[in-house]
């Protein structure tokens, strides 16, 4: 269960396309990098799903910007990778906001979606 660079191209592939759809403003499609079941826990109360997914991130600004860095993956099992990063959400109108952010990608065929996301505030 140790970090590998597969397993880190694995979730900057998905985080990739997550970060452009966030900064795009195209909550679609933020939520159909998610598992149709996934469970999402941003900084309001948690959802289940696509749907979920695609509410909380249509209530965001416009022109928020996501960057990310992995710290740490793990590999809990075959089709599972777990991500544990840094990220920072920029806005235009007020400081950027520093989080954890905890993921769960999951193989769906020959793709790879998020499963589990988990963010955390420090401060």
């Amino acid at each position: 269960m140790t970090s590998t660079a597969d397993d880190k191209a694995i979730l900057s592939g998905v985080l990739d396309q997550w970060k452009s759809a966030v900064d795009g403003h195209q909550p679609e499609r933020v939520a159909s990098h998610f598992t149709e079941d996934a469970v999402f826990q941003g900084l309001h109360p948690y959802s289940v799903g696509r749907q979920g997914i695609a509410e909380y991130y249509d209530s965001q600004p416009l022109g928020l910007q996501a960057a990310y860095r992995i710290l740490e993956t793990r590999r809990p099992a075959d089709g599972l990778v777990l991500g544990y990063l840094d990220v920072e959400f920029s806005f235009t109108d007020r400081p950027a906001l520093h989080v954890k952010l905890s993921v769960l990608v999951t193989r769906v065929g020959d793709d790879w979606y998020i499963s589990h996301y988990q963010v955390s505030r420090l401060d």
